[in-house]
């Protein structure tokens, strides 16, 4: 690889030429006969998707959109799971230049009528198993949305096969939008508010190909396989649209995610090149490891990185986890980078430092000017010094604003510090830290300290009102299979924060639950844990 800086420099120019394709970025420029997707099947049994059928396939359902009045610009949410006609379906979408609207599996019928109705989505394609969720939606074939199934009945609706067969004859000119024509609308999580729209550019590409190259050392020898949905963003930039930009090969694993299954993946298909987020590292640690296994590179991404999952995966895979930073609206920025030429040591608890084409700062609170070192402030993107930064703010939103007033800034809500090498250290959301008698508490630290005694699974740390301390801070705690929420146990868990944190920052009271609330991408939705969650109960107060 060329120096990191020039190399992104490439990229930009690369992603940014004038009437440029995505489908001839992501699919018609690579060989017709290099394998894109390899998709998994739950027995294992697997097939080879190659560029080849991918241009023949989305050129037929480019057309069929045309069919169904979708031309560029128009929106088409997509309700599926990982699978070969997923693929098909996004790159026909995309050579028609309409924008896709990702819509997760585990979406429930509200926060799929939510996107789609935000997004106005003339199509909706959805696999046959997901159909009954947007009864209410569609109803009737005519009314509402046009409705494209996959896999099952159509119902009176368009089935997706049919529709294939019947453009098999047809030639599409790819659409030219250029690096500023839109390739996605993905809303944001939710978990502090409201999901807001990110469009994704073109561009954009430059980017999340940047990740590929640096983050992860993404080779040409890889077996690669993100575990991430694709209805989520580290899903869908970094296990379909990435591999598609690079022209490399991805697994795809066509069910739901299981530890066994996961391991047998790992060991079957001989991966090299693993990325997935810290839970799905944490529920593996409860299985056998397979013997001979090829791992080379393990990344992790989505929530914080705890410290018990690298000396895990050390002990037990002889390789460690990296922990990499990112967003839905700009992508990977900070990491702990795989790449040769940025790898450096692991500073346990970092989140790294920044990736070539990313300047960051942590600023003071409540100004743009950065803190000094090892001070708690906001992430904040340098955009002018910022190649790859692609955001430029939520599509018909208003009053959410992520951007100083000048422009520079782009402000991630979350909180960090920086150490004087340049290390990024994860605190917080910024809504979610908690302010106790003038002491700003991060709790992912406490979070950190509670995950390491062996009778918690998760932990959550949000503050409570107080009205001495302005707020003090509370646990909820699922425990691990035979563990029981006593009080002996809560004031272990205290002592143990106190201990091992801080004395003024150990919760006052410990919850212990069956389950923590999340957003279906599995973030914990603290908020809600502050409005008082049902299903939690404590053992004092």
């Amino acid at each position: 690889m060329s120096d990191p800086r020039t190399r992104v420099d490439e990229l930009v120019r690369h992603f940014s030429r004038p009437g440029s394709s995505a489908a001839d970025l992501l699919c018609d420029s690579h060989p017709a006969d290099a394998v894109a997707f390899t998709v998994i099947e739950p027995d294992l049994g697997s097939r080879d998707l190659t560029y080849g059928e991918l241009r023949t396939e989305s050129t037929k359902f480019a057309a069929a959109l045309a069919g169904l009045g979708v031309g560029p610009g128009d929106a088409v949410a997509v309700l599926m799971g990982k699978s070969a006609e997923l693929v098909v379906a996004l790159l026909g979408i995309w050579r028609r230049g309409a924008i896709h609207v990702p819509l997760f599996t585990a979406f429930a019928p509200p926060a799929i009528e939510l996107r789609v109705g935000a997004s106005g989505a003339k199509v909706v394609v959805t696999d046959a198993d997901q159909r009954a969720k947007l009864d209410q939606l569609v109803g009737d074939p005519g009314q509402g949305p046009r409705l494209v199934v996959v896999g099952g009945p159509a119902g009176g609706h368009d089935d997706f096969h049919e529709l294939l067969a019947r453009h098999g004859g047809d030639e599409v000119e790819p659409a030219a939008l250029g690096p500023d024509g839109v390739l996605i609308e993905l809303f944001t999580s939710g978990t502090t508010g409201a999901p807001k729209a990110v469009q994704v550019p073109v561009h954009a590409l430059a980017g999340i190909l940047g990740y590929l190259e640096l983050g992860l050392d993404l080779r040409a020898d890889d077996v690669y396989w993100n575990a991430a949905d694709p209805g989520w963003a580290y899903g869908l930039y970094y296990a379909v649209l990435g591999p598609l930009a690079a022209g490399r090969r991805s697994l795809l694993l066509h069910a739901p995610f299981a530890p066994a299954t996961t391991w047998r993946v790992l060991d079957r298909f001989r991966v090299t090149n693993f990325a997935a987020a810290p839970t799905v590292y944490r529920s593996l640690r409860g299985q056998p490891v397979p013997p001979g296994l090829e791992l080379r590179c393990l990344s992790s991404a989505g929530e914080p990185l705890t410290p018990d999952v690298p000396a895990w995966a050390e002990s037990a895979l002889g390789v460690t986890v990296r922990d990499h930073y990112g967003q839905t609206e700009q992508g990977m920025m900070i990491g702990n980078g795989w790449a040769g030429e940025i790898r450096e040591p692991v500073r346990p608890g970092s989140m790294g430092r920044p990736f070539p084409g990313w300047s960051v700062a942590i600023l003071a609170d409540d100004s743009t000017t950065p803190a000094p070192a090892g001070t708690v402030g906001q992430v904040a993107v340098d955009v002018p010094n910022s190649p790859l930064a692609s955001f430029r703010g939520y599509a018909r939103a208003t009053g959410s604003s992520r951007f100083s007033d000048d422009g520079r800034w782009y402000l991630t809500g979350d909180t960090a510090t920086q150490d004087e090498d340049g290390f990024f250290h994860f605190s917080a959301r910024d809504d979610d830290v908690i302010l106790m008698a003038g002491y700003r508490i991060g709790p992912f630290e406490v979070e950190t300290v509670l995950l390491s005694h062996p009778a918690v699974a998760e932990a959550a740390a949000v503050g409570r009102p107080d009205p001495l301390r302005g707020e003090v801070l509370e646990a909820h705690v699922v425990l691990t299979p035979g563990a029981e929420g006593t009080l002996e146990l809560e004031r272990e868990l205290q002592q143990l924060v106190k201990d091992n944190y801080a004395k003024h920052a150990y919760p006052r009271t410990v919850h212990f639950t069956d389950a923590l609330p999340k957003t279906p991408s599995g973030k914990i939705q603290r908020f809600l844990l502050r409005q008082g969650a049902p299903g939690s109960r404590s053992v004092s107060s």
